[in-house]
């Protein structure tokens, strides 16, 4: 098959979950770890897994399929907020489950990382 690509580039592409597939099964084995009441980020979870971003971990929690339970919702970024979605809104949905979980916000939509942060894997 001509692609219009360098010959170099013609190798069959594999589908992007199959690529991210044990990436993002990593991602969520860690997420499982964090307990109730308690909240990661996304770059100190992406912090575990070697090439792995914030962002990715944000796309992973994005994907997180129906059949397996992962609290994707205890995974906020670094200013200790829910990020804004790609609608442009926050999601009240992830809120509402933290809060359930005995998480508070302030009056600016932020929950104290010290008070609520997870403290991660000890890796010694």
């Amino acid at each position: 098959m001509n692609t219009g690509l360098p010959a170099s580039s013609n190798r069959e592409k594999r589908p992007l979950e199959k690529i991210q597939g044990n990436r993002y099964r990593l991602i969520y084995n860690l997420v499982n770890l964090i307990p109730a009441g308690r909240v990661a980020t996304y770059g100190q979870i992406a912090g575990y897994i070697e090439r792995c971003t914030p962002r990715m971990v944000g796309f992973a929690m994005a994907a997180v399929p129906q059949e397996i339970d992962v609290p994707w919702h205890r995974v906020i970024n670094s200013k200790g907020m829910i990020s804004i979605r790609a609608n442009g809104e926050c999601d009240m949905m992830q809120r509402v489950l933290l809060e359930a979980e005995g998480v508070n916000f302030d009056e600016k939509e932020r929950v104290d990382l010290a008070e609520v942060g997870w403290e991660g894997l000890c890796l010694d």
